[in-house]
């Protein structure tokens, strides 16, 4: 089941919000509206927009405009997703070549470009100041948060402190955005505002620890992008963090080069390490704590479907196997 079924209210809406972003991916230049469209289309959860649906309609939000506002928050997910691919070199996502696979760095980058663009056009439309200096804050965020990235890529003494906060960048940032701008729009009031902005913070953290997880752990087919991604890139995430933390120091050498050279050459014996260490299950109890205290932000929002269905959510994320 899609994240967006568990809920029969929020369905219509959830198609509406897909209706508005293909009606909004329209440009003169024919190449940026085939990149957009290809990369829109390519069958992600949507889990972003979702949840600014979910956000406003929990606060009591009762008119049209959570739906451009979902499509905003896509949007510029969308376009971190181009940059990102161009700057790891990714070929697959979701299952499909990337779209610089496929067309290469150049159109990527200006398409994703074109979708920043097309979202603050979009803000500007909805017409609320506190709306856009959420959204512009976050997207500031992002962007150091994939420089801090690129930083600490190939660099074995990355600190948890240090990965915890390119999560916060990369990932936990956007969800934050999403939820709060939701209950933004709804005009809740601070208590309850706080609360969706703390609970997109904490899902949103949740999310990508089980993502880095997943690096070790699925099958290719499962996660839509290659298995071992994160090592190939030089990429100390958590599950590596702690495996050298525990591991002996022939392990922890063998983890240390792999991460400066990059590359799969070492995969198994990384991938037995974190096994034999420990560290999915540690990283696992780190992402279920988060989703802890996604759910537990909530309190203070009255009892709701769409309350409910944001605690599934929480659970989902830490479940998930892609």
């Amino acid at each position: 089941m899609q994240p967006h079924q568990l809920n029969p209210v929020i369905e219509p809406q959830f198609e509406a919000v897909n209706d508005y972003i293909i009606n909004h991916l329209g440009s003169n230049v024919p190449l940026v509206e085939k990149i957009g469209h290809y990369i829109v289309e390519s069958g992600g959860k949507r889990l972003r927009p979702l949840l600014v649906l979910l956000a406003a309609n929990a606060a009591g939000y009762q008119g049209q405009q959570h739906v451009p506002l979902a499509a905003i928050i896509e949007f510029i997910h969308t376009a971190t997703l181009l940059h990102d691919d161009v700057v790891d070199n990714s070929e697959l996502r979701r299952g499909k070549d990337t779209a610089n696979a496929k067309w290469g760095n150049a159109p990527s980058v200006l398409v994703g470009d074109f979708l920043y663009s097309r979202a603050f056009q979009i803000m500007v439309e909805i017409g609320s100041m506190k709306i856009m200096q959420v959204i512009s804050n976050a997207t500031n965020v992002i962007a150091e948060g994939e420089v801090l990235q690129l930083l600490n890529t190939k660099n074995p003494d990355t600190t948890e402190e240090a990965y915890m906060q390119v999560i916060l960048g990369k990932t936990a940032m956007l969800f934050e955005a999403a939820t709060q701008a939701g209950a933004i729009l709804a005009d809740a009031d601070e208590p309850a505002e706080e609360a969706l902005r703390l609970y997109g913070l904490h899902l949103g953290t949740a999310f990508q620890l089980i993502d880095d997880v997943m690096d070790y752990l699925s099958s290719a087919e499962e996660m839509g992008k290659n298995v071992g991604d994160d090592l190939a890139e030089g990429k100390a995430t958590l599950p590596l963090i702690h495996a050298m933390r525990e591991g002996n120091e022939e392990q922890r050498q063998l983890i240390r080069q792999a991460i400066r050279k990059g590359g799969l050459d070492d995969l198994n014996p990384i991938m037995e390490i974190v096994q034999q260490t420990g560290a999915i299950e540690y990283t696992q109890e780190k992402a279920r704590q988060e989703a802890d205290k996604a759910v537990a932000a909530l309190n203070v929002l009255p009892e709701s479907s769409f309350k409910a269905t944001l605690v599934q959510l929480a659970d989902i994320a830490v479940k998930r196997n892609h």
